[in-house]
């Protein structure tokens, strides 16, 4: 069967929607479109069986919906209808919330419910965090289903008559504003979290206006409301009426003479204007009941060290880089055979910070800087012979942030995940050692084809390539808790001194062979000779990316994955999985 994506982007759900169908079989084609015209277009393009919208602004035109089957993705449960269906449900904080496909009509989200999901909401998730986690893992279940029923074509979706329907407006930034006077710190987190990562919430701050992203409550830290009182890793701390949180971004609003601004680590967007405040370090190990907030954390479980680290977005500036591998090397440095590498939930990494080095005052040299400290990063783990270092790989990764999980001996990997192994949308040849990590792997045939293809990897076809070697079958809330377990039967069940004396003889062995200097030279003189020519064309697609202008060639790559998706093979999905 043939099916069409149309999407406003191609995000995280569309991606995994697009692995997830081509997994199964089925011939998938995927358009990114602006606006009903752009609809059309996609839908003359690429003849399909059915239309699928996973994330989409706009309206599907009658003209289509009525020659066409179209199924919309609505995150909301049957009978709610809006814009801002997720921002309200965290806004207002519901604690169970669904997914609903519908089919597109003359009224929106008012079509036939062709399948629904619902799932619980955890009290400690910002908005993007839960479309990542929850929200995608129901999504992809009620489209699957969806498709299921169509193609059977014995099934006739539900009409939402008779159904309790609540079409709420969209929420506008009136409704978010913060009174940093009467409003509690659980109260501010609540509203950060349900404008998290778009739109933000504007608010004046030392005389500027800014859209805030993200925020994390502070225990210890007191002042009056409003003002700022303290910097924590490019975070600021700013009281509440009852305490204080941490806002880790901000993203400078469009005035009269001024373009809007790009999302950035606070203190790197509030410059001149930040007040001498104190900058207080992230604790590594925070003591037992502690709130307050650190994007690195190490614990220990016996022989088990765990390095947990969550950056937003995914995004690893220079700085991040370098506080990240100084806590690794804490961590090599406490008696553990085996070390975890990566966050509870969410994103792993997606790599370099492309913000701050569009933000940079020399953007070349801050891409030098920054791949450099990934590099870095990297070689710490991959020159590591005297433990076991796991890669946990809770939620996406992509470039070299992808490259950095296959340093470590073994990558286990939710099933909801997505990996894009590849650096070419963004006009890099890479580095983080992939020359190296990625065919030994994969085989240099395969290595080739997902650089060069550069096509979203679903966990399962990643486990099948041997990209990953354990799938988690967790929902997002209990993947920290899983690879805990996980980690503790490797030590318990396995011979850890023989493994870890094997894979220092092999990396003995590969460095006579070919030092890994030698791979990392080679990668970074092509970096290099990227960064440093002016019409190279990673800048205009660097600054299309965070200004969210679409990319130079965007169109002909999508249809290129359709292409490639036009003769798909099944993927065998995985029965052992990890819990």
């Amino acid at each position: 069967m043939r099916i069409l994506l149309v999407a406003s982007a191609f995000n995280s759900l569309t991606q995994r929607v697009f692995a997830e169908l081509g997994d199964r079989g089925y011939t998938v084609a995927a358009a990114v479109v602006d606006g009903e015209e752009a609809v059309r277009a996609a839908v003359r393009r690429h003849p399909a069986d059915l239309v699928i919208a996973p994330m989409l602004r706009t309206a599907v035109p009658r003209d289509v919906w009525s020659r066409h089957t179209c199924l919309v993705v609505h995150p909301g449960p049957p009978g709610d209808r809006g814009p801002s269906s997720l921002d309200r449900a965290l806004h207002d904080g519901e604690r169970q919330w669904g997914v609903t496909v519908l089919q597109a009509e003359e009224e929106m989200d008012a079509g036939a419910v062709w399948a629904d999901t619902g799932f619980a909401v955890p009290g400690d998730v910002a908005k993007s965090d839960l479309y990542r986690g929850e929200l995608a893992d129901a999504a992809v279940r009620a489209v699957l289903l969806a498709v299921e029923r169509y193609a059977s074509s014995g099934w006739t979706p539900r009409p939402q008559d008779g159904l309790p329907v609540r079409t709420r407006p969209y929420l506008r930034q009136e409704e978010r504003r913060i009174d940093w006077r009467t409003r509690t710190t659980a109260s501010v987190v609540r509203a950060l979290r349900a404008a998290d990562s778009q739109p933000g919430v504007r608010d004046e701050l030392l005389g500027g206006e800014w859209f805030l992203h993200g925020g994390h409550p502070e225990d210890r830290l007191r002042g009056t409301p409003g003002t700022v009182l303290a910097t924590r890793a490019g975070a600021i701390c700013r009281a509440t009426a009852d305490g204080a949180v941490w806002i880790p971004e901000l993203r400078r609003c469009r005035t009269e003479t001024d373009p809007p601004g790009i999302k950035l680590p606070a203190t790197l967007a509030l410059g001149e204007r930040l007040p001498p405040v104190p900058e207080t370090p992230p604790p590594l190990e925070p003591p037992p009941g502690s709130r307050t907030w650190s994007d690195i954390r190490y614990t220990e479980s016996g022989a088990v060290g765990f390095l947990r680290f969550r950056f937003p977005g995914g995004a690893m500036s220079t700085a991040h880089c370098r506080r990240l591998l100084t806590a690794y090397r804490h961590a090599c440095r406490r008696p553990t055979s085996v070390l975890v590498l990566g966050g509870e939930r969410d994103f792993f990494s997606n790599g370099i910070h492309l913000n701050v080095i569009e933000a940079a005052a020399d953007p070349a040299a801050e891409s030098w800087a920054n791949i450099n400290a990934m590099d870095d990063l990297v070689e710490a783990v991959l020159t590591t012979t005297d433990r076991l270092v796991v890669a946990a790989v809770a939620g996406n990764a992509a470039a070299g942030g992808a490259m950095l999980a296959l340093a470590a001996d073994e990558v286990w990997c939710r099933d909801g995940a997505i990996l894009n192994p590849h650096y070419r949308l963004m006009g890099l040849y890479g580095s983080e050692y992939w020359t190296y990590t990625l065919p030994r792997r994969v085989g240099a045939q395969q290595a080739a084809a997902l650089t060069e293809q550069a096509a979203p990897v679903s966990a399962a076809r990643a486990l099948t390539l041997g990209l990953v070697d354990r799938l988690v079958a967790a929902p997002p809330g209990e993947f920290g808790t899983a690879t805990a377990r996980m980690a503790t039967e490797l030590v318990r069940h396995t011979d850890v001194p023989a493994r870890i004396a094997a894979k220092k003889a092999a990396r003995d062995r590969d460095e006579q062979t070919r030092p890994l200097a030698s791979y990392r030279a080679e990668e970074l003189r092509r970096m290099h000779a990227t960064f440093f020519a002016p019409d190279a064309p990673y800048h205009a697609l660097r600054s299309a990316f965070v200004r969210k202008r679409p990319a130079p060639g965007a169109d002909e790559r999508l249809d290129t994955l359709s292409e490639l998706r036009s003769h798909p093979r099944p993927v065998r999905r995985a029965a052992e999985q990890s819990l």
